[in-house]
C-alpha cells in the first residue's frame, strides 16, 4: 500500500496503519508533495475498512516545523494572481477535513519541535502524546502571517479553549509538553522512549472494540464538535493566507 510515496513512509499492519512524516532533512515541513500524499493516505482510508487506527509520526529530530514556507516565493512567481498560493490553502483545508471527519481513529506521536501548521496536524488526531522534551509553537504572527493554515483554528479552539490559543497565537511563545498537557494539546506527556508503549497501550483496546461501534463513537464525536458552529469561519482562511503572504513577499521584495 503506497509503496511509491516520498514525503511519507506508510505500513500497513493489519488494523493499523502507520503513517510517518517523512522528510527529516527539511523538518518534515508540510510541502504540496506532503500534502498530496497525506491527501492519497486518507483518501483510500474508505477503501480499507479493515483499518481503525492511524498512528502518525515523523522520522528525524523533529515531529514538524510547520508549513513549507520556502514553497510560497515560487508559488507567487508562477501565478502572480496568488491562485498557486489559494490552491495550496485548498489543499490543506481539505487535508485537515479528511483528518478531522475520518472514522479511524488516529493517534499523534509527537516528539522534538512542533511548530505551526504541525502543531496543527496533531491538535487533529484524536489522541496525542509527545515526548517530554517536546517544544511547541504557534509563530505565524512573529512571522508576519495570519494563523489560517488549513482550517485548525476551530479545532484548537475547542481542543483547547479560545482564551488560552488566544495567548499562544499572540505571543508565538515556545511552550513545553508540561505546558502542552495542561492545555489538553497533548493527552499525555512521558519520557522519550515511552512513546511507543503508550501508543500501544491506546491501540491495543481499540483492536478489541467493534469496528461498528467504534466507527459510530467517531462520527458521534465529530458531530459534537463541530455542533456549535454556526457558520463556518475557516472558509476564508485561505484567501486571508494567500492576501498576507502575498503582501509580505511583495514587501520583502521591495526592500
Amino acid at each position: 500500500m503506497f509503496d511509491d510515496l516520498k514525503a511519507l513512509h506508510v505500513v500497513h499492519e493489519g488494523p493499523v496503519l502507520k503513517v510517518r512524516l517523512n522528510s527529516p532533512e527539511t523538518g518534515n515541513a508540510i510541502s504540496g508533495l506532503l500534502l498530496d500524499e497525506l491527501l492519497a493516505v486518507l483518501g483510500a482510508l474508505d477503501e480499507h475498512p479493515d483499518i481503525r487506527v492511524l498512528i502518525l509520526s515523523a522520522a528525524g529530530d523533529d515531529f514538524c516545523l510547520g508549513a513549507d514556507r520556502r514553497e510560497f516565493p515560487s508559488l507567487l512567481a508562477e501565478y502572480p494572481n496568488g491562485a498557486g498560493l489559494r490552491a495550496a490553502g485548498n489543499k490543506a483545508r481539505r487535508m485537515c477535513d479528511l483528518m478531522a471527519t475520518t472514522g479511524v481513529v488516529t493517534i499523534a506521536r509527537l516528539h522534538g519541535s512542533v511548530v505551526g501548521a504541525g502543531l496543527g496536524l496533531a491538535v487533529l488526531c484524536d489522541l496525542r502524546v509527545g515526548a517530554d522534551n517536546c517544544r511547541f509553537r504557534l509563530p505565524e504572527l512573529g512571522l508576519g502571517i495570519p494563523p489560517a493554515w488549513g482550517g485548525i483554528m476551530p479545532r484548537m479552539f475547542h481542543e483547547t479553549g479560545a482564551a488560552r490559543i488566544r495567548e499562544l497565537i499572540l505571543t508565538a511563545d515556545n511552550f513545553d509538553a508540561e505546558k502542552a498537557a495542561e492545555l489538553t494539546i497533548l493527552h499525555k506527556a512521558v519520557p522519550e522512549d515511552e512513546l511507543d508503549k503508550t501508543v500501544a497501550r491506546w491501540t491495543k483496546p481499540l483492536l478489541r472494540r467493534s469496528p461498528s461501534a467504534l466507527r459510530t463513537a467517531k462520527a458521534m464525536l465529530n458531530a459534537y464538535a463541530g455542533a456549535h458552529r454556526l457558520a463556518d469561519g475557516t472558509l476564508f482562511d485561505t484567501e486571508i493566507l494567500t492576501s498576507a503572504v502575498a503582501t509580505a513577499e511583495a514587501a520583502a521584495a521591495a526592500r
